[in-house]
């Protein structure tokens, strides 16, 4: 895709934060984000693979693992969800203490605008993530990631 409509987010420090508006409603997105067993084809970072176990449906508290691989090493994630509004708002927790939220607004009738923000703020090696580029690794992985749900919903 030559140009992308995802933009940048300033979600304060240790926060890296995109936006993109979709063609569907807060509740087909929320569906995809809010079921791990899709996060592995929604993912632009090329790390995520199939949820390992999940529940049937997320709740603050619930614990769901992926299956990952970074640098060629696969690895297993066991995150726990943090904040969870229905078609709203969707967080969960890596056990080094950074998380991942989705923010999901309407936009216009038939249109969401979803903000993906990875937020390292509260990580116990928040400073070894920078000097190793993770926030800017993962800046790139959450524009092709807000990309493919554009394109997913495009019509």
């Amino acid at each position: 895709m030559a140009d992308s409509a995802v933009t940048t987010v300033d979600a304060g420090p240790r926060k890296v934060a995109r936006q993109v508006v979709v063609n569907t409603s807060p509740g087909a997105i929320f569906a995809l984000v809010s079921d791990p067993r899709h996060h592995g084809e929604l993912d632009g970072s090329g790390s995520v693979g199939d949820a390992v176990s999940a529940p049937e449906k997320l709740s603050v508290g619930a614990k769901f693992s992926m299956g990952m691989k970074m640098y060629g090493v696969p690895y297993r994630i066991t995150s726990t969800v943090t904040a969870f509004e229905q078609d709203r708002l969707l967080e969960w927790r890596h056990p080094l203490g950074h998380s991942w939220r989705w923010e999901l607004a309407e936009a216009t009738p038939g249109q969401t605008q979803v903000t993906e923000t990875f937020d390292y703020s509260g990580a116990k090696a928040g400073k070894v993530l920078e000097l190793v580029g993770v926030p800017k690794q993962n800046g790139s992985g959450i524009t092709r990631t807000l990309d493919k749900l554009r394109e997913r919903f495009a019509h």
